[in-house]
């Protein structure tokens, strides 16, 4: 096994467990969306008065928000994971690399490693991407 095999099978292996990892933080906001619906049905008042209406579906609508955006980056890590792996979808794991940048710390190396490996020639050419010349015809 070569080098760029033995590199891109570590970032598959990682690009799980970030996943999974990412998957269980998104659910942290099943707090909030359990909260609004609290205030939403009266299990929470403010001194004989619920909150305003529109607190309640805030936090359940935010709550909502980030739970599903959350749970679709992980979805998207763990494609990315078994793309790598299959070397398939150059594209996909390149861009997923550079989404994965923006959550600190573990989303940032993760990313910035396999951008780095991406784009070596031979790991494109292991992925069946053509290198381009830089001139147009």
């Amino acid at each position: 096994m070569n080098q760029d095999e033995e590199h891109l099978k570590l970032l598959s292996t990682f690009h799980y467990v970030v996943g999974g990892l990412a998957g269980l933080f998104a659910c942290f906001p099943i707090l909030h969306i359990v909260l609004g619906l609290a205030m939403l049905f009266g299990a929470i008042d403010d001194g004989g008065k619920p909150p305003p209406e529109f607190v309640g579906w805030m936090f359940v609508v935010m709550g909502g928000f980030f739970m599903l955006g959350g749970w679709a980056i992980a979805i998207c890590l763990l494609l990315a994971g078994g793309y790598l792996k299959r070397r398939a979808h150059y594209t996909f794991c390149l861009v997923i690399a550079g989404i994965s940048c923006l959550f600190m710390p573990f989303g940032t190396i993760l990313g910035v490693f396999t951008i780095i490996v991406l784009t070596r020639p031979a790991v494109k050419e292991m992925f069946g991407v053509k290198e381009s010349t830089g001139t147009t015809p």
